[in-house]
């Protein structure tokens, strides 16, 4: 780091481009129904304008890391803003669903290509194990807030201005921080590039838009449709090959050796399950509020307003729990707090109290925002700073598998339109899904703390610092 470099201007830069990425997972789903309306789009329409942006996210994360170790991290990132800016400004335009579907894939082009490479900037910046700690804390706070910012800004946009307008949002901000990071952030490089790997990337994107593609259309199409199965028995495929191909290799995709980390495996599970519930919720809750409660947008975003307070009370809380080594409690209480919150809402109607809703959104701000922390802490954990961007990138792509899963998988269960008078009792299996998941986080936290993940941390930077740099 040379003298000219500014720390805190770097970490400030890629925050925003945190912000930005994360909150346009969020923020779109308060517009769905006025989307809905204006674009005539049916509920599996609505899923895949929010799941064409995660998918992208998800299956393009890592390959985005190991262009801009090839190229220069800067540059790739400044790219990254202007693709995804450009995408944004497209969206606020689209004339049809399909239309927007396919301006949210540009736009995910463009934000896959900054939040790893942001994590790699950072890594590098702060070389002292304290401050690098201490900014993987902010990174990870800032995840938090821009997701919970994301719907009540949503809501106050479509109420005011239109469902447009949360797009235009992003054009300022994204235009901020390409000048913020012209100015601020240093070019870097690998040491040692890997070579692109284009056959474990295209496996990840078959095996990932299969699936979503499956869960979306499964129950128009017949779940025992040849449609159906076949898209499953590829998805599986898919997995099989990525995994017997990536071992192979001598510079992978995705190094499996990665997942002998016990923390790292604990993390990647944890980030899918714990964003599947997040997302498949704001999904679902979006809709019953506006369509089924009758409440506007701008009184929505209100109603979910507890989940943005206690995600951004929690969030900060947890990185200093998990900074003292509390990972086991943070979790634990994480998984509680999610199914707790679930609990309240398996008998939902049409006639819930308003307070018994707020209570269960309360419930799970409060456990997404203890569990995001010691996702990325849990990633990076052990690993060599040569590997860390690798690392981090896989847990952001797990985070991404979860959200579209989370909307996949919500609106699979749910079926019924938003309208109908249905749509509340069946979205119960759905509440009792997240219920198991919240314990299933729970128990993990006990794999995450224990001596065989203590072990594995030890035996993993052994095998994958080559530089003979320290782990974290």
């Amino acid at each position: 780091m040379t003298a000219a470099v500014r720390p805190r201007a770097v970490l400030a830069t890629c925050c925003l481009s945190l912000f930005l990425v994360t909150m346009d997972v969020t923020i779109v789903n308060l517009a769905l129904p006025a989307i809905r309306r204006d674009l005539h789009a049916t509920m599996s329409g609505l899923q895949w304008s929010m799941d064409s942006y995660a998918i992208v996210l998800a299956s393009f994360l890592v390959l985005a890391g190991s262009i801009a170790d090839r190229y220069g991290r800067r540059r790739i990132f400044q790219l990254g803003l202007a693709v995804f800016t450009t995408g944004s400004l497209l969206c606020s335009f689209a004339p049809t669903i399909e239309v927007l579907v396919a301006c949210r894939v540009l736009q995910a082009i463009g934000g896959a290509m900054l939040n790893p490479v942001a994590m790699s900037i950072i890594v590098n910046v702060f070389t002292d194990p304290k401050q690098r700690a201490n900014a993987i804390g902010v990174w990870g706070s800032v995840h938090g807030v821009s997701m919970a910012v994301g719907p009540f800004l949503g809501g106050y946009l479509v109420q005011t201005v239109g469902w447009r307008a949360i797009f235009w949002v992003n054009v300022p901000i994204g235009l901020l921080a390409i000048v913020l990071a012209r100015t601020f952030l240093p070019e870097s490089r690998a040491e040692r590039v890997r070579r692109p790997d284009l056959v474990g990337q295209a496996l990840v994107v078959v095996g990932l838009a299969t699936l979503t593609s499956c869960l979306i259309e499964g129950r128009e199409a017949g779940w025992q449709s040849f449609q159906i199965i076949g898209g499953f028995a590829v998805t599986a495929l898919a997995l099989v090959a990525l995994v017997a191909y990536e071992r192979r290799r001598a510079e992978p995709l995705i190094d499996m050796r990665f997942f002998r980390s016990v923390s790292l495996t604990v993390a990647t599970i944890v980030a899918v399950i714990a964003f599947t519930m997040f997302s498949g919720c704001l999904f679902l809750s979006s809709l019953y509020l506006q369509e089924t409660r009758g409440l506007s947008p701008k009184h929505a975003g209100l109603c979910l307003m507890p989940i943005a307070a206690a995600l951004i009370l929690c969030s900060p809380l947890s990185g200093r729990l998990v900074g003292l080594g509390r990972t086991r409690l943070v979790l634990v209480t994480a998984g509680t707090m999610l199914a707790a919150g679930a609990m309240l809402l398996v008998g939902l109607d049409v006639d819930t109290p308003v307070a018994q809703m707020i209570g269960a959104f309360v419930l799970f701000g409060v456990g997404i925002g203890l569990v995001n922390p010691p996702i990325t802490n849990a990633a990076v954990s052990g690993m060599p700073r040569a590997q860390a961007g690798v690392a981090s990138a896989l847990a952001s792509t797990s985070r991404q598998v979860g959200n579209t899963l989370g909307v996949a998988l919500s609106g699979a269960i749910v079926g019924a339109t938003a309208t109908s008078p249905a749509f509340a009792s069946s979205t119960r299996p759905y509440w009792w899904l997240v219920v198991a998941g919240g314990a299933a986080i729970a128990a993990l936290g006990f794999v995450a703390t224990g001596g065989l993940a203590r072990r594995s941390k030890l035996a993993i930077a052994a095998l994958l610092d080559d530089s003979g740099s320290p782990g974290f």
